[in-house]
């Protein structure tokens, strides 16, 4: 016999719901089953989807003859509801033409049982399939638990990596884990559904991982660069697009976005591409903000922090130049959550966040 735990780790019996207009159908399972399992009635179609509704069930056994609503019409509904679609149903019935079997099995039942059924057959059926179920949940449970710890890993990588490249440009590893949540935020509020702002969360970081190519002559010069210095910095987010790479991944595939596009401006004037306004994929609008309003309002060797009204009085400027406007509104609306992200990661010389802890 197939049991599971509850929360308080206690073992429990499964249950069964059996579906039959006829009493002493009902009677007949019921008696059946009543010793190894919890059995629960319906006598109705809508009485058993109203049911399963109210309380977990883990097998159906279900009629297909009965008035008002059939069988086949009761497991189509439960197959089209997702809180109820994973339920094992198993047809139990005088019915027995092969063309009625297969139509029921068609709908998503996963056995189906001629009446009058004998009582070991009924009794291991049930264990059959309720020992599939939990095997198939412990296998979900399990492929679940793997894929997050690999998505884990893979996260942590692509988070080092961006941190690499900040670190090697004279910025610290925080910038991008900053950046990133604020990054996040402004895509929420800018409509953005909550899986893509969780994909530019963890996408944001390799926005400038090609900078792992540019010599350090050009990247760590510490006065203005010249021209031909400046088109080689330019080539780095052709760099990272090619670090990255073609994938499978959403992930992969938005870093890359970000990584080549990241750098355009609004009015096309930004690299390496010139491209212009909604040509330029949101992601990389929204990276854009953030970087920029980062990596103002921090300490950098070769500048002070400005202030956030500093900061927010250049970027008003930038607004239709290198700013998406319409986004760049929406990030001074949420000014006050971008400030307790840029506190909560704070560097360990953010005087700003130190005063106002």
């Amino acid at each position: 016999m197939t049991s599971r735990k509850d929360i308080m780790g206690i073992k429990r019996k499964e249950t069964i719901l059996v579906v039959d207009d006829v009493p002493d159908n009902i009677a007949v399972l019921s008696g059946i089953l009543r010793s190894d399992f919890r059995v629960i009635c319906a006598t109705g179609g809508e009485d058993a989807l109203e049911v399963v509704q109210q309380q977990p069930v883990d097998l159906i056994l279900l009629d297909v003859m009965m008035p008002d609503m059939d069988g086949y019409e009761v497991c189509r509904r439960l197959k089209a509801d997702i809180t109820t679609r994973e339920i094992p149903v198993i047809f139990v019935t005088a019915l027995s033409a092969p063309l009625d079997e297969a139509y029921g099995l068609g709908l998503g039942a996963v056995d189906y049982l001629h009446k009058p059924c004998h009582d070991s057959i009924v009794h291991l059926r049930v264990l059959m399939h309720l020992e599939r179920r939990n095997n198939s949940l412990a296998l979900e449970r399990l492929v679940r638990e793997r894929t997050a710890d690999l998505n884990q890993l893979h996260l942590d990588i692509v988070q080092r990596l961006g941190r690499a490249a900040e670190f090697r440009d004279n910025e610290t590893g925080m910038h991008v884990i900053r950046m990133s949540e604020m990054a996040r935020l402004l895509a929420l509020e800018a409509g953005v559904p909550e899986t893509q702002a969780n994909i530019l969360l963890n996408a944001a970081p390799m926005h400038d991982i090609g900078k792992i190519g540019i010599p350090d002559a050009v990247l760590l010069k510490p006065g203005k660069l010249d021209a031909a210095e400046w088109e080689i910095m330019k080539t780095h987010p052709f760099i990272g697009a090619e670090i990255i790479g073609d994938h499978a991944s959403e992930m992969l595939k938005m870093a890359r976005s970000v990584a080549l596009t990241h750098h355009e401006k609004w009015d096309g004037s930004g690299y390496p591409q010139g491209l212009s306004g909604l040509r330029i994929p949101m992601e990389s609008r929204i990276v854009a903000i953030t970087d920029v309003f980062d990596a103002l309002t921090n300490e950098r060797p070769y500048k002070r922090p400005w202030s956030v009204e500093e900061t927010l009085e250049e970027m008003a400027r930038q607004s239709n130049r290198h700013f998406d406007p319409r986004l760049l509104q929406i990030f001074m609306k949420i000014l006050p959550d971008i400030e307790k992200i840029r506190c909560q990661y704070a560097d360990s010389n953010d005087h700003f966040c130190q005063t106002n802890t």
